[in-house]
């Protein structure tokens, strides 16, 4: 799948967003790649470390409206949430590399990854409510307990975009670089983490993680059941509908 480029070298795995004509947006069959792509490393000794990243100029515009709009109601079996699933139980270390935009799911699956790195052109917006849907990937729970409930509000109630200076305040990314170089320090960071024991990398991260591990499961769960079901409601559908069209949203009767 040219969509979806895989690449396996020295222990590390880089998953490449390989669809800048159309914004990296995500379809379904990119789902299913980066879910089979994860899945796979999961349960290959030789793999140590997983890297994310999109273009230089684009990580991703999030979800491709004709696709989604084109695709059955979301369902926990659905490919976006099998990969929302896969991403947030993923084992092993996960770097990002981000520039450029980095819209909805381009902004939530971050959340899930162990080290991010950004390009001083990168930008941040999680516009759920905007499309008159409600948060995904479990970012109602994660985003609030990084930023605190007021700049979430600002995030995900009014849905601002935000910057990389803003992420890196917030600890959400980890540096900010040039975008020419944020791709060989995420490879540079993922060579530092694949050098070190594999026992010690997944015990550590599970023992980080483990806390927040099962009510995240049960976040994305029930964000899967809310988002589906205010999909099929006029307003979500006003709004997708106004983006595909390229005009603003008319929610005065919502």
């Amino acid at each position: 799948m040219t969509d979806i480029l895989t690449h396996t070298d020295a222990g590390i795995l880089t998953i490449t967003l390989n669809r800048v004509a159309k914004k990296n947006s995500i379809t379904s069959a990119m789902y299913t790649a980066m879910a089979d792509a994860l899945e796979a490393a999961a349960a290959d000794a030789s793999v140590r470390v997983a890297v994310i990243q999109g273009h230089e100029t684009i990580f991703s515009a999030g979800n491709d409206i004709g696709d989604f709009l084109s695709a059955p109601v979301p369902t926990a079996e659905s490919p976006v949430i099998r990969f929302l699933r896969v991403i947030s139980s993923f084992p092993k270390p996960l770097v990002g590399a981000v520039c450029g935009a980095a819209v909805g799911i381009g902004t939530t699956m971050l959340l899930h990854c162990d080290l991010v790195y950004a390009g001083d052109n990168a930008a941040f917006s999680m516009p759920f409510v905007n499309l008159g849907v409600c948060p995904e990937a479990g970012s109602s729970y994660l985003v609030p307990r990084l930023m605190g409930h007021q700049r979430a509000a600002e995030a995900l109630l009014l849905g601002d975009p935000f910057t990389a200076e803003t992420a890196l305040e917030v600890g959400l990314i980890n540096r900010i670089v040039p975008p020419a170089e944020v791709h060989a320090l995420a490879q540079l960071q993922a060579k530092r983490l694949a050098a070190k024991p594999l026992a010690s990398l997944v015990t550590t991260k599970r023992l980080m993680k483990q806390e927040q591990a099962a009510p995240v499961a049960e976040r994305i769960a029930e964000e899967t059941v809310l988002f589906s079901r205010m999909l099929r409601e006029p307003a979500a559908k006003e709004a997708l509908t106004a983006f595909m069209e390229n005009r603003r949203p008319d929610f005065s009767s919502f």
